[in-house]
């Protein structure tokens, strides 16, 4: 129990380093390959945050652990709004741009929509694994098209933090970090599958809980880093983009190695809870736009203020209790 707890501390720290890593060095490589910054934000970078989890949703399906693979993809999504977009609204109120409301929120919620439909046999198989992932290429491929000659998409793809490095030295960080995160994803995933097993919880609860919270520190990062040099609105971005790729590209990797076979509480507790608290998103969003245009006035750019911060992380203490009150 104590060598798999440890598995688990060392996993995460050397998983988020390594991601770090991986990250520079692909954006680096991109860069010196000539590929414009503006592209490099908005797929390397973007979706490199998810990298953690991608790499131990792998690990996790080969291990025969895919339980675990979906409980970090529903856990991190929850601990994208509820925890990190809590924490960050609490610090700075976040700005919301009429782009989120048009574009990115709808897709957001028609795709934790959609998986939910894929899920209600209580099954993920190859077929829904091949759904998910060709939905996921779809949308990269829209908002490619659509973003890349957009004058707010530099700001939203964090272009100002990408590395410069010389070939060497971007290939040397791009192999490292590679290799760092297969071994520490197959680390934490040994580790977590041996305190369930200690602890007689099945893997699901432990992705939910310690792997999701774990996975999810590069974008807590993240965003706590914007919101203190005053862009707060790009944490919005970066959570709706890693909850995107954690439902079609992480969740869906387990169905391609083998039928899993969920239990009732996936969708009945779990995926439930991470449905409520987006349409809460959504709501705290559209709301003053709805009202605006009821009253008959133009459409605005807004806040979500600290009152939903505190809700998003009270909402995310309360999952916790129903599931420790319900983990088996």
């Amino acid at each position: 129990m104590l060598i798999a707890s440890a598995a688990i501390l060392v996993g995460f720290i050397i998983l988020v380093w390594s991601a770090d890593l991986f990250v520079a060095g692909a954006a680096a490589i991109a860069e010196n390959m000539g590929m414009s910054p503006i592209l490099i934000g908005l797929t390397i970078v973007s979706l490199g945050t998810s990298a953690p989890e991608v790499l131990v949703s792998i690990n996790a399906a080969i291990a025969g652990a895919g339980e675990l693979a979906v409980g970090n993809a529903i856990g991190s999504n929850l601990a994208n709004i509820g925890l990190v977009l809590g924490i960050t609204v609490l610090i700075a109120p976040l700005p919301v741009h009429r782009n989120r409301l048009r574009r990115e929120l709808p897709t957001v919620l028609a795709v934790t929509l959609g998986c939910g439909l894929l899920l209600l046999d209580f099954e993920l198989d190859w077929i829904d694994g091949l759904l998910m992932l060709g939905a996921l290429s779809f949308i990269l491929f829209e908002m490619i098209r659509s973003q890349s000659h957009d004058p707010n998409a530099e700001e939203e793809a964090n272009v100002e933090e990408l590395p410069h490095m010389r070939p060497v030295k971007a290939w040397a960080s791009f192999g490292i970090g590679l290799v760092l995160l297969v071994l520490s994803s197959k680390v934490l995933v040994w580790g977590a599958s041996n305190v369930a097993m200690e602890l007689g919880v099945s893997p699901l609860v432990i992705g939910l809980s310690i792997v999701a919270v774990g996975t999810s520190l590069p974008e807590l990062a993240a965003s706590l880093a914007s919101a203190m040099k005053g862009h707060a609105e790009i944490a919005l971005g970066n959570v709706m983009g890693s909850n995107l790729f954690n439902l079609l590209g992480v969740m869906s990797l387990p169905g391609l190695f083998d039928t899993q076979v969920l239990d009732q509480e996936v969708l009945l507790r779990d995926y439930a809870s991470m449905l409520g608290i987006t349409l809460l998103l959504a709501g705290g969003l559209y709301a003053p736009t709805v009202r605006r245009l009821a009253i008959g006035a133009p459409p605005s750019e807004h806040q979500i203020g600290r009152a939903m911060g505190v809700l998003f992380l009270l909402l995310y203490a309360l999952y916790y209790y129903w599931l420790y009150n319900t983990a088996r």
